[in-house]
């Protein structure tokens, strides 16, 4: 797992062919603005969450984030126990985030 800068973390993700956009927050966090092309998979299902992240592709590249950067890292720890080498965590989440937001409609 590594912490990575916003500016870190989003130089590697857009310069990365095998990475995967990992949203672990909830789904009503997720619906109130996410980052464009992401995933949710909520890190409060608990084994719900286990199971759905050991489905994933551990070769690909994982940038994960959630509110504040501090459920993402837990996340990334997860993965890492869970066989995944190549998992990035949002220092200060969406948050902090500088880029684009989506707004779905519910």
């Amino acid at each position: 797992m590594a912490d990575l800068s916003q500016e870190e973390w989003t130089k590697r993700y857009n310069e990365d062919d095998n990475a995967v956009l990992l949203d672990v927050r909830t789904e009503g966090e997720y619906y109130q603005g996410h980052i464009p092309n992401s995933i949710l998979i909520d890190i409060y299902k608990g084994q719900g969450f286990i199971y759905k992240i050991d489905e994933l592709d551990k070769s690909k590249n994982y940038y994960v984030y959630c509110r504040s950067g501090a459920r993402s890292g837990q996340a990334c720890r997860i993965m890492n126990k869970l066989g995944f080498e190549n998992a990035y965590n949002l220092v200060g989440g969406i948050i902090n985030w500088k880029g684009d937001i989506v707004y779905p409609e519910n």
